[in-house]
């Protein structure tokens, strides 16, 4: 009884902290929606006799949760010993209601946890720890892309499965750039590696499209911007520090400062229009020639009739390939009592979905098994191979437990920039002082 009340007393005081972090929910990707249960008889139900059920939270919802609810009742119509009970939670508040469920006992048995979350989770004892319980699914972590599993791994200790990896990426109006003389034979931008290359790719987009057509559509709010500089700045050879040795903010730098005068440029010529608020309904709409987000708009732009569009990696403009992403990863949250048997069913529900990734793959998520990405279900699906190869090359955020609230404050720097109220060097002298304001050094 000790032990689960200290449990518990710890995990109030992590949700208090959590809480008052006021962070952002983990991945971008992820839609709000109705909370609700989904099983293979449809919403609520009993289970099976003789099944072992499991509980399964996910923030997922419109196409992402379509995909993920078609392969729950596949897998429940599949397998004869385990059934899944899926809780659908709106991304807004996911997190505050799992932190929620972990404070007072009731976590699920298993949930989708974001590799850019676990640093909130793992430290402080709330995830398990898998490597003795992998065996009993058949867990091979030699069947994972390395880059994606990295980020799951704490102190050598495996603490989720991977699902996927959803970096930014490039989309491009196959006609646009086909009138600007930018389009290659093989259906490809063609532009020189290199910020001049880049812009000068832009510029003859400019010059060729109508005025009301964005050469590339980004919005000058929220964290679309960061996320293109975060991508430029781990592309230089010395780019990419976040943090010093000892904790402090060290991101006003040389290179930063490189990646972000660029990025301000692009802004500030007009290659991207100012006061663009959805840059994918834009792209959706034919205005815009090209646009930087996430893969998980692919299957929203197959649906759209007559968009003709085509999909690479994110730009390399300098030294190597690098792109902002995020993970979902599927987790064991830790609670007062654990079910052997719940726990094993879990690891092998996730296992299975892992495996089955070009499932998950309709959503536009770059599996993390690597025999799934070689499949030939996989190559068949059109796009999604054009940027499978951003896995090798993503670059997560740094691990801090504040590192949602410290992205917050940073964006806000930078569309201080974006409104012409400072430059790129006072963006980063001001930043780095809100991160060590937020992360108390």
């Amino acid at each position: 009884m000790r032990k689960r009340h200290l449990f518990q007393t710890a995990a109030f005081a992590l949700t208090l902290m959590l809480l008052l972090s006021a962070c952002a929910a983990g991945g971008a990707g992820t839609s709000s929606g109705t909370t609700g249960t989904t099983d293979a008889g449809g919403e609520g139900g009993e289970a099976p006799a003789g099944k072992t059920t499991i509980s399964y939270w996910t923030p997922f919802s419109g196409g992402d949760g379509e995909f993920m609810t078609q392969m729950i009742e596949k897998f429940n119509a599949e397998n004869q010993e385990i059934h899944v009970e899926q809780l659908a939670n709106p991304a807004a508040d996911y997190y505050t209601k799992l932190q929620t469920a972990i404070a007072s006992d009731q976590a699920p048995d298993l949930m989708v946890l974001h590799s850019s979350r676990m640093p909130q989770f793992v430290p402080s004892g709330f995830v398990t720890p898998l490597d003795d319980l992998a065996a009993e699914a058949q867990l091979d972590w030699g069947e994972f892309n390395p880059t994606i599993l990295e980020s799951t791994v704490y102190d050598e200790k495996h603490y989720s499965v991977p699902l996927d990896t959803h970096a930014i990426v490039m989309y491009y109006n196959k006609e646009h750039l086909e009138k600007a003389g930018v389009l290659g034979e093989d259906g490809k931008p063609v532009y020189d590696q290199s910020p001049e290359g880049f812009t000068e790719f832009l510029t003859k987009i400019k010059d060729a499209v109508p005025a009301d057509v964005a050469p590339l559509a980004q919005p000058d709010v929220r964290i679309d911007s960061y996320w293109m500089f975060w991508a430029f700045y781990n592309q230089l050879a010395e780019g990419g520090m976040f943090y010093d040795d000892g904790g402090k903010a060290a991101l006003n730098n040389p290179q930063a400062l490189q990646a972000l005068e660029y990025v301000d440029g692009l802004y500030k010529s007009g290659l991207i229009p100012p006061k663009i608020n959805d840059a994918v309904k834009l792209f959706q709409d034919k205005r815009a020639a090209v646009l930087i987000t996430g893969v998980w708009s692919t299957g929203a732009f197959e649906s759209v009739e007559g968009l003709d569009f085509g999909v690479v990696p994110m730009p390399q403009i300098y030294d190597q390939p690098a792109t902002w992403g995020d993970s979902h990863t599927l987790a064991l949250p830790k609670h007062g009592t654990e079910d052997p048997a719940k726990q094993k069913a879990a690891l092998i529900f996730a296992k299975w979905l892992a495996d089955n990734g070009e499932l998950w793959a309709k959503a536009g998520h770059i599996p993390s098994v690597t025999n799934v990405l070689e499949s030939q279900a996989f190559k068949d699906m059109p796009y999604r191979s054009d940027y499978a190869a951003s896995a090798d090359f993503v670059k997560y955020w740094p691990r801090n437990e504040k590192q949602g609230q410290v992205n917050d404050n940073v964006v806000k720097e930078f569309e201080k920039m974006m409104a012409g109220k400072q430059d790129a060097k006072t963006t980063l002298e001001k930043a780095n002082a809100a991160i060590d304001k937020t992360t108390g050094q």
